[in-house]
């Protein structure tokens, strides 16, 4: 089984106290983000890795420590977009990510991190063409670093288009979601700027972009696993919605419980209600953060 920690909220950043107490134990209480009962989920005896999402690992290095001691690989998907604060209210500097996804490399290998420059999103602040400058600037700053970047644009969920609409209007800047085939000609120029650098470009879960030069990702991937591991994972496909080619994984995160604020956020109904879980939540405790959000 492979754990996945966590595409609802940003457990290394703000959880990593937790993580670290529920690892010892052995396992975590989930709470099911439809109603349904809560789960128990174990966290060393039979897990075969792990794989981590984040926009600042710097909290979560002990945490890291503790995995490999107890002989588990992992991958950390670490995203950098280097977004303005209108979009991003809280993420460390890209400099300061860049340095932490190297220093990863360098304790870990090469395979350890995947960086994600997503959800693309056009906006006023960010046309097509300041993606193209600020994509080569971190691919240049992570070159040799990390060998797959993943991307996606911005999947405009209802949540989403009503968080990005209030961001615009506090900061007067519209947003639009473009056609398929602008998307398609942003992705092929980042696709070879990212091979310029060492890197192959991966789109996550949209197959209506894949060609035969930019191929499905795979988030969860066992393959990786396995490389980091040194011997083969047993894995089977279930992804996560159509055109999701991940490995079958236990995500043990919480939807609106990550505070950073991004105005696309699709795991955030309310940042007010996300800071507020993350405030009560104990770091000693069995689920992330308890009670779970109403509908």
């Amino acid at each position: 089984m492979i754990i996945s920690a966590s595409y609802r909220t940003d457990i290394p950043a703000f959880y990593g106290s937790w993580f670290e107490y529920r690892f010892r134990a052995g396992w975590a209480m989930v709470a099911n983000p439809y109603g349904g009962r809560p789960s128990r989920v174990p966290l060393r005896e039979g897990v075969d890795g792990y794989v981590f999402w984040t926009r600042n690992i710097e909290p979560f290095l002990p945490a890291l420590a503790l995995v490999r001691d107890g002989d588990l690989p992992f991958i950390v998907h670490y995203t950098v977009t280097n977004y303005p604060r209108q979009l991003e209210a809280s993420v460390i500097p890209a400099d300061r990510s860049l340095g932490l996804i190297r220093r990863l490399a360098g304790d870990y290998g090469g395979r350890a991190a995947v960086w994600r420059y997503d959800p693309i999103v056009i906006t006023e602040l960010t046309p097509p063409g300041w993606h193209l400058d600020n994509f080569t600037g971190l691919a240049a700053g992570l070159a040799g670093a990390v060998d797959e970047v993943v991307v996606s644009f911005a999947q405009i969920y209802r949540k989403t288009a009503r968080n990005l609409a209030a961001a615009a209007k506090s900061h007067h800047f519209a947003w639009r979601d473009p056609s398929l085939e602008e998307k398609g000609r942003l992705l092929a120029r980042l696709a070879t700027i990212a091979r310029a650098h060492g890197m192959r470009l991966t789109l996550c879960t949209q197959p209506d972009l894949v060609t035969g030069n930019i191929e499905a990702a795979r988030c969860i991937d066992p393959a990786r696993l396995s490389d980091l591991a040194g011997r083969v994972l047993a894995s089977r496909l279930k992804g996560n919605r159509p055109g999701c080619f991940c490995a079958e994984s236990r995500d043990i995160g919480d939807y609106d419980s990550c505070p950073h604020g991004c105005a696309y956020c699709y795991a955030v109904n309310s940042r007010r209600l996300a800071k507020q879980r993350f405030r009560n939540h104990d770091p000693a405790g069995e689920f992330l953060a308890f009670p779970p959000p109403g509908p």
